[in-house]
């Protein structure tokens, strides 16, 4: 079992999360289980390591965007949200092998299910992890909250179901986050907007036969839906990598969305994520899910 843990990992963790058993013994499913999360943390270190060797870019203010060449001080200490947290499996393990090594640096576990909320705070004070918060609000909630600090470094998102995943983007926006690594699950909002208009879009075009059966409704909304998170990511100074979970067989959401922030906005992503709502007929949502583009800025008033 021992060549199977990395060095320095905490079995009592381990056990409390149930990837081991009581006695320390790892049977097939939990073998499986370990692997998966191991496979997951890799990436994440990664960006991790990235940002502790990164310069902290200063604030400009609420809802600013610091310029990319703005040099900052070395950050104190990177702050990570981990939004839809549930168990917090991904929280723990982080903590365990990046965070506690280090004297600063702080995870924020967001969760609208209160017990598990309990559960992980009770859990966290038993192994000692005094480095991690969690937070009992949903993601759209969590951005307005006094219990985040103002800036977040690292946002995570696995498995947000639906619009949650939205949330989350829109809460690293708002936080100015360096990074962000989301996971997306069910995805029903374009799904149901392309239902909306299926009839219209028949008689307008024969690209809606892609989306004319309900199970194709679905499975395009998808597509659709991480498709436009991407453009719109990279229209807010993201450069992003889409790849597969490679090792979780086990999920049919198996898509991983990785955003690192350049500060170069691509004007052609955001007039391709224009073109496309338009396409599909989905307009409706520019000004209430794609916010952060520049057209949907106030106007400056005249001097």
């Amino acid at each position: 079992m021992a060549d199977e843990l990395r060095p320095g990992q905490s079995v009592e963790l381990l056990k409390e999360l149930h990837i081991l058993t009581r006695e320390g013994k790892l049977n097939q499913d939990s073998r499986r289980k370990l692997k998966q999360v191991v496979h997951l943390y890799q990436f994440i270190e990664k960006l991790l390591l990235e940002l502790a060797d990164a310069p902290l870019l200063p604030s400009k203010g609420a809802g600013a965007t610091a310029e990319p060449d703005q040099v900052g001080s070395l950050p104190p200490g990177i702050t990570l949200a981990d939004h839809g947290a549930g168990k917090s499996y991904l929280g723990f393990i982080l903590y365990d092998l990046f965070f506690r090594q280090r004297s600063q640096g702080h995870i924020y576990g967001i969760e609208s299910r209160a017990e598990l909320v309990q559960k992980s705070t009770e859990l966290a004070e038993r192994l000692g992890f005094e480095r991690m918060s969690f937070i009992n609000l949903t993601v759209a909630q969590s951005a307005q909250s006094a219990c985040l600090p103002e800036r977040i470094d690292l946002v995570t998102a696995l498995h947000a179901c639906d619009t949650a995943t939205d949330d989350a983007i829109a809460f690293g926006l708002q936080k100015q986050a360096r990074a962000m690594v989301l996971v997306p699950c069910c995805q029903a909002e374009v799904a149901r907007v392309l239902s909306q208009h299926k009839a219209l879009s028949l008689s307008r075009t024969p690209l809606a036969e892609l989306w004319r059966h309900p199970l194709h409704t679905r499975e395009m909304g998808s597509q659709i839906t991480n498709v436009l998170r991407c453009l719109y990511l990279e229209a807010c100074g993201y450069q992003v990598t889409v790849t597969e979970l490679v090792g979780w067989e086990h999920s049919m959401k198996n898509e991983l969305i990785i955003a690192r922030y350049t500060g170069q906005k691509k004007r052609a992503s955001a007039e391709r994520l224009r073109a496309l709502l338009t396409e599909f007929g989905l307009l409706s949502l520019l000004h209430t899910r794609f916010t952060s583009l520049s057209e949907n800025m106030p106007p400056v008033a005249a001097q």
